[in-house]
């Protein structure tokens, strides 16, 4: 099927609701970069966010203005998007429970060690993250979206957002604090493929930087940002201590205390 032919049949599957074919043409990189900024619009206004999670995933060339999108949607939701959502995180549940039972299959000697570290990874991404968390998920640990397509849309989101932002980070720094024997493990996706998309502390630690680099400024100014500042401070400094990326780690650090010291004062 031709380029300009498979934006014709996405744009009508889209319009009809008829997913299991716009599913397919995303799942087989049919769809051409100029189609997916109309398609994730299109995803968002019907509440697609199963959809829209393969769009992450397969889409290698997303803008700044479709992450911004995605980013708004997933940390604002709308009661309407709640379902679609909630579809996704028993999608993980199953990975989860899968895990754990490969992890325990005395069948499966060779691998168990690989299952513990896949049910660990799986634990950690789904235990305490709500439904919209769960695919931001995506997002933050997709190799195709960098600093450079994260930052305009980081500086774009509102405070409600970006404190929805920071809160879904600092849940990862306190993970990683907890399960400090957790961390990428090429195998792991052998056992289930959601293992590729726990975001790495590397990946937290760069986000989080980010957003303080774009808007420290303006957070300042929100009480609420405050109270996530004490609690992820320690959490911060300790995995600072640990010697864990520590060169992406000061700037985040310094900020910190700069501003805890300030409330403190």
């Amino acid at each position: 099927m031709g380029k300009d032919v498979a934006g014709l049949v996405l744009d009508g599957s889209v319009s009809l609701e008829i997913w299991e074919v716009v599913k397919a043409l995303i799942v087989n990189g049919i769809t051409e970069h100029s189609c997916y900024s109309n398609l994730i619009t299109k995803l968002v206004e019907k509440k697609r966010s199963d959809l829209l999670c393969l769009c992450i995933t397969h889409g290698f060339d997303l803008g700044s203005s479709e992450i911004l999108t995605i980013l708004r949607y997933f940390l604002s939701p709308s009661k309407d998007a709640y379902n679609s959502m909630v579809t996704v995180k028993k999608d993980w549940e199953c990975q989860v429970l899968l895990a754990i039972e490969k992890a325990n299959d005395s069948n499966l000697k060779k691998y168990l060690l690989t299952a513990k570290e896949a049910s660990i990874l799986l634990m950690m991404a789904y235990d305490g993250f709500s439904a919209s968390e769960i695919c931001l998920h995506y997002l933050f640990a997709s190799s195709n979206i960098n600093d450079v397509v994260l930052s305009p849309s980081f500086s774009k989101l509102n405070g409600k957002e970006l404190i929805n932002l920071i809160r879904y980070l600092a849940k990862w720094l306190k993970k990683y604090e907890r399960f400090p024997q957790a961390g990428p493990c090429p195998k792991a996706s052998s056992v289930s493929e959601a293992c590729e998309w726990v975001p790495k502390l590397e990946d937290v630690i760069k986000c989080l930087g980010l957003v303080l680099d774009e808007k420290f400024s303006s957070l300042v100014l929100h009480p609420q940002f405050h109270e996530e500042l004490r609690s992820i401070e320690e959490v911060v400094s300790c995995l600072t201590d640990e010697a864990k990326f520590c060169h992406l780690m000061t700037d985040v650090v310094d900020k910190l205390k700069i501003e805890v010291k300030s409330e403190n004062d």
